[in-house]
């Protein structure tokens, strides 16, 4: 599933080719995603222009003239930019049409994927208005982390998934986070010292930061916005890695499941 550095990477991709062009037309090949595609959609986005290419969690973001575009990748989506005229292949399902001569087209196998319009404040969106501090915002901190485990029973794995806490923290840098903050997935959230609280905050930034700059982690369906592969799995400690052995102390890597995904930990090296 594209997470938030396969989206923000999207976005970087895609904003130099977007931002100022205006909109000709959005084709919709196939109005059954996650949410069906409104029928007076096209009609309300044409001729506007792109202001600004914007990412809130796992959320694209396209200001336009007039209001905001809210694009998800869902589980298997991508975003490429092409020439206009180019041949579709099987699950294109959405193309919009810019005066530059090219098209953002939109590919989803699943179909899980959704694109909705706002003329209002695109953050009092249902979609986005209950969701918490993005892993960069300042508001994410240690003492943030901290005050939100005390009394909280949950693993903290299964904490950091949660969008209420932090947004974009998915399943495979959840794993990775912990390794490097050296914190065991399945201790109670409420056992965290400050200490660890602040070695997991960095190690989430840090997580996400190297992810982003080599393009996200291509798993199954990813690609960016180029059609080319994210590369950060070359660079992962524990995920999908059961049985090989740390790259840190050569501990065999366990896995286990939380919450009906897979966790992968260092016996050894986390605590």
């Amino acid at each position: 599933m594209p997470e938030l550095p396969e989206v923000e990477t999207t976005r970087r991709g895609v904003e130099p080719h977007v931002v100022g062009r205006t909109v000709v037309a959005l084709e919709v090949h196939e109005p059954r995603l996650r949410w069906p595609i409104s029928a007076e959609l096209p009609g309300q986005l044409a001729g506007q222009r792109v202001q600004r290419a914007g990412r809130r969690a796992k959320y694209l973001l396209l200001e336009l003239t007039r209001g905001t575009l809210l694009w998800h990748l869902g589980m298997s989506g991508s975003l490429r930019v092409l020439p206009a005229g180019t041949p579709r292949i099987e699950h294109d399902h959405l193309d919009l049409v810019l005066d530059s001569g090219y098209i953002l087209r939109f590919n989803d196998p699943r179909r899980f994927g959704s694109l909705h319009y706002t003329t209002g404040d695109p953050r009092e969106h249902p979609l986005l208005a209950q969701l918490a501090p993005e892993p960069f915002d300042p508001d994410f901190n240690a003492d943030y982390l901290w005050r939100t485990t005390r009394g909280r029973r949950v693993a903290i794995k299964q904490l950091l998934m949660n969008s209420r806490l932090v947004v974009g923290v998915g399943n495979i840098y959840a794993n990775e986070a912990l390794f490097r903050a050296r914190v065991r997935p399945r201790r109670a959230a409420r056992s965290l010292t400050r200490a660890e609280a602040e070695r997991l905050v960095r190690a989430i930034r840090r997580v996400l930061e190297l992810a982003i700059r080599v393009g996200g982690t291509t798993l199954r369906d990813y690609v960016g916005a180029d059609g080319n592969p994210g590369y950060f799995r070359q660079r992962l400690y524990v995920y999908e890695r059961e049985g090989k052995p740390c790259r840190i102390c050569r501990t065999p890597v366990r896995a286990l499941t939380q919450g009906q995904r897979t966790t992968y930990y260092c016996p050894t090296c986390q605590r």
